[in-house]
């Protein structure tokens, strides 16, 4: 399986030229984002209110906001943030419903029913509503957020995972591992996840993209991250007020957020495509 991943990995950078253009693009938000603190030429929270709304150029390549700060900053800074939490609500969400959807596809029976209608009840309702109704009973914090999606982006990840565990589990070689009693956690942790992570792994890569958009929608309606804090969907929220006279509060977030989804979503079309043939069965299976 390994092998398979990694030849699927190299098959995907020789020959789709915009999904290698897209992990490109993620690895240099990523990496700016993480060396922020040394890139950026200011100070993101330091007020300047002489320098308030200037446009791009000069010292603030990016302009200033309403307060003076510079957008560049901020921007830079921010990366940390909308990032930060979506990596951090697929990776909560991804751990929860894979560890359930595995344990419900492979023991089936009453705890397959129970936990299938759990994630019924959770996907009856709107993923963004349900993350703005969590976000604002927990509090308004990038943390707090995070947590927010990644309760609603779990049954995802259960069903597909399911689906994989009720595929795999009828194969020869977990058959074998129940005659050698095996125990249930070493066969799903070794002979069942490793044949189920192509899925999974193209179920991460799209979800990223619409993680990115739920949490600067959340924190555009101010129920997530909350100014001064630079993450750029209360970036966006912060220079709404401004748009007339000066554009760039809220085009220059927008455009990062815009660059962030697409990558996301044209690097996760192609990882889908590559490690995922048989997701139409699966989703069937998983109904």
């Amino acid at each position: 399986m390994k092998d398979d991943l990694r030849r699927a990995l190299v098959r995907i950078a020789k020959e789709d030229p915009v999904a290698l253009a897209s992990a490109v693009i993620i690895i240099t938000l990523v990496t700016i984002s993480v060396l922020a603190p040394f890139l950026a030429p200011f100070d993101p929270y330091a007020v300047d209110l002489s320098s308030r709304l200037k446009g791009p150029g000069g010292d603030h390549p990016l302009g200033t906001d309403e307060l003076g700060r510079d957008i560049l900053s901020r921007v830079l800074f921010g990366g940390v943030y909308t990032l930060g939490i979506a990596l951090l609500a697929v990776a909560l969400a991804s751990l929860i419903g894979t560890i359930t959807g595995l344990i419900s596809g492979y023991y089936g029976g009453a705890v397959d029913i129970i936990l299938m209608r759990v994630v019924d009840v959770m996907l009856a309702f709107p993923g963004i509503l349900l993350a703005l109704v969590i976000a604002g009973l927990m509090g308004s914090s990038p943390t707090n957020l995070a947590f927010a999606l990644a309760l609603t982006g779990w049954p995802a990840y259960t069903r597909l995972a399911r689906a994989s565990s009720l595929t795999l589990r009828e194969r020869g070689y977990v058959e074998a591992a129940r005659v050698m009693r095996a125990p249930a956690r070493h066969i799903l942790l070794r002979h069942i996840l490793p044949n189920a992570r192509g899925p999974l792994l193209a179920l991460v890569s799209v979800d990223l993209a619409q993680v990115i958009i739920y949490a600067a929608a959340i924190s555009f309606l101010g129920l997530g991250v909350q100014s001064p804090t630079p993450e750029w969907g209360a970036m966006l929220r912060s220079g709404v007020p401004y748009m007339t006279t000066a554009p760039h509060l809220t085009v220059i977030p927008g455009i990062m957020i815009v660059i962030a989804v697409l990558a996301f979503n044209f690097l996760g079309e192609s990882v889908r495509e590559n490690l995922d043939p048989r997701e139409d069965r699966l989703l069937e299976v998983s109904a």
